[in-house]
């Protein structure tokens, strides 16, 4: 019984995802609007796992100076740049880009 359920939860969840992938989208009127869009999009989810990143960071840091680690201290000083650069990705192609 067990695996005809397994089974059956697979099946429809190919079902759902395959309705899902399978419905039409229709663009806006402007072909660059509809990329404009995808792209701010994406950088918005690039902006959100930077701030995640830099949130690691932050409490790495915290924690380090509370145990006196300086290994861990540099790591999370890395975390916090790495998190920096992710979360201002567009702004710092913008500037490369003029």
């Amino acid at each position: 019984m067990k695996r005809k359920t397994q089974w059956l939860l697979a099946g429809g969840a190919v079902i759902v995802l395959g309705s899902a992938w399978a419905s039409t989208a229709y663009a806006a009127g402007d072909p660059m609007e509809t990329v404009n869009n995808f792209s701010n999009f994406i950088f918005g989810l690039i902006r959100a796992v930077g701030m995640i990143i830099l949130g690691f960071g932050i409490v790495q840091i915290g924690l380090s100076l509370k145990s006196h680690d300086p290994s861990q201290r540099a790591n999370g000083f890395l975390t916090l740049a790495g998190g920096i650069i992710i979360t201002f990705t567009k702004e710092i192609l913008a500037l490369i880009a003029g």
